[in-house]
């Protein structure tokens, strides 16, 4: 890690500690913390900055619960199991945070390339590969008129629908490291398709992250498909 990335890693913990501070007395914070209120009462006025292995915990063991609790109270579940996202998808903000959160406390390896999927996707895939200074690259549903070459990747869904993405052929190179991302799993179809692409690609993927997994089916298939870090921030039922 170069002093810019520990830098980036220390003030990512103050935001950590500062967004927990916003309910919690010192006291409160110290004991969900485990650190003492002094040192939390400088980091989050901004006197002092928290070492590296102390910023590593803030940001991948405690930032993540934290994260992930924010996610749950965004979130909604109907009665017949539609999960409606809309307050986490549209706030850019709040995905800027899920990204050093996600990528310390799972532990991503940095790709060249972030791959989501049009449209829900796009949001978290930028702040994604914001963090990572990575590019973005994202499949949809239709070629765009203009580009001449795809990788286009096919499935038959259980309901017997066909469903196919295409990414254009400079969106993603062989040999390049990829990190496939998405707002929500629940069966793995839309991954698998994406997992698909990257094959075709000749990528090496190096994870599969969502910030919210529709109980395990999904995240069970990706697991079958890489041997890389899978992972979700929350998971509903």
């Amino acid at each position: 890690m170069n002093r810019a990335e520990k830098a980036a890693l220390q003030l990512q913990a103050v935001a950590v500690l500062r967004m927990l501070k916003t309910d919690r007395t010192y006291a409160e914070l110290s004991a969900e913390t485990g650190l003492p209120e002094g040192d939390l009462n400088r980091y989050v006025n901004g006197h002092v900055l928290p070492g590296i292995d102390r910023a590593e915990a803030i940001v991948g063991e405690i930032g993540r619960e934290a994260v992930a609790r924010e996610l749950r109270s965004r979130v909604s579940v109907d009665d017949e199991g539609y999960v409606d996202n809309s307050a986490v998808v549209f706030d850019q903000s709040f995905l800027d945070r899920v990204a050093p959160v996600a990528a310390t406390s799972v532990g991503f390896d940095r790709p060249d390339v972030v791959l989501t999927a049009a449209t829900d996707g796009i949001t978290l895939g930028a702040a994604m590969a914001s963090y990572f200074d990575a590019r973005l690259a994202y499949a949809k549903k239709s070629k765009e008129t203009a580009v001449e070459e795809f990788i286009e990747a096919r499935q038959r869904l259980t309901s017997g629908i066909e469903l196919t993405y295409y990414l254009p052929a400079a969106g993603l190179a062989a040999g390049e490291s990829v990190l496939i991302v998405d707002d929500l799993i629940r069966s793995g179809e839309t991954q698998e398709l994406l997992l698909d692409i990257a094959s075709q690609a000749d990528a090496e993927v190096v994870g599969v992250f969502t910030l919210i997994a529709v109980g395990d089916e999904g995240l069970a298939r990706a697991r079958e498909r890489i041997d890389a870090p899978v992972a979700a921030l929350t998971t509903v039922e």
